[in-house]
């Protein structure tokens, strides 16, 4: 299994205005871009989940029936695909994604691995949005461990700066986790780490034995050298329309299977192969689903 790589499609994201941009948000929609990932390489789907109302279809939901008939569809097209249920709140309640991890039971759920202030600018130099503190205290973090710890469910640790790729390290020595970590750099928010490809060894160096590690590229053009740096050092790596809208070209995507395709191509130019999502669970350490 050394020489594959496994490929994530983040499907649709937090809060992107399927009005403005072609997201899936039903489900229909997003099985039927999680075929089109699946067709193109991709061997596990990472779950944003939509409020299915007219018109609210930009704001995300944790309503168990949603959520239920989401999934359901994904796995009744897909029935292979692996589900990588996101989980990220602001705030301490966290009730909402810890229903759906105890209710499904994903094979893998995104657990944020620290805080960041989550900033953006204008041109101007204005806010594009106000400050946030997306917070994850190690609280915060133990709850979301201590579930998924409990159903079975395999924690993909993000990390949007290089003292939180460290701390993974830490929770494992402290007993916070099982098994090995499985850390996503993300990479190209504006007050996180930057889509700089010379990072990556760096980055990898701070990682504990036995982690498997994959690159959250953000941004447009920018960020395909550092996906095929990332597949050069023996990482995996994840597109999709939650990360950016565009192709290496630099022309605009027009769906989930056209990025994930781009993407599998780097893949064999560097020369390795695709895991299916068999060898995934295998390389990854996944029950089944």
């Amino acid at each position: 299994m050394a020489s594959k790589t496994v490929i994530t499609c983040a499907l649709t994201g937090l809060l992107t205005d399927p009005a403005v941009h072609h997201v899936p948000v039903t489900p229909e929609e997003m099985a039927e871009h999680a075929e089109q990932a699946y067709n193109a390489g991709a061997s596990i789907v990472h779950c944003h989940f939509r409020n299915q109302g007219k018109g609210l279809g930009h704001l995300p939901t944790w309503d168990l029936n949603v959520v239920g008939e989401i999934l359901g569809a994904i796995k009744a097209r897909v029935p292979e695909i692996i589900i990588c249920m996101s989980t990220g709140v602001v705030g301490p309640d966290i009730s909402g994604p810890v229903a759906c991890l105890e209710k499904f039971r994903p094979e893998m759920a995104a657990c944020n691995a620290g805080s960041l202030n989550y900033l953006k600018l204008r041109s101007d130099g204005s806010w594009a949005w106000p400050p946030t503190l997306f917070d994850n205290p190690v609280e915060k973090i133990q709850q979301f461990l201590n579930v998924m710890t409990a159903n079975g469910v395999v924690p993909e640790f993000e990390c949007f700066d290089t003292g939180i790729v460290r701390s993974v390290g830490l929770f494992k020595r402290n007993g916070m986790f099982e098994g090995n970590p499985h850390i996503s750099c993300v990479m190209g928010v504006a007050s996180g780490m930057p889509t700089r490809p010379e990072w990556l060894p760096l980055l990898v160096a701070e990682m504990i034995e036995g982690t498997h590690y994959q690159v959250i590229a953000v941004g447009r053009e920018e960020i395909w050298p550092l996906h095929r740096r990332c597949v050069e050092l023996g990482g995996n790596v994840r597109t999709g329309l939650e990360d950016t809208f565009y192709l290496p070209d630099g022309a605009k995507a027009g769906s989930n299977g056209a990025l994930v395709e781009a993407l599998a191509g780097i893949v064999r130019e560097v020369g390795r192969d695709i895991a299916s999502p068999s060898e995934a669970r295998e390389i990854l350490g996944l029950r089944s689903a």
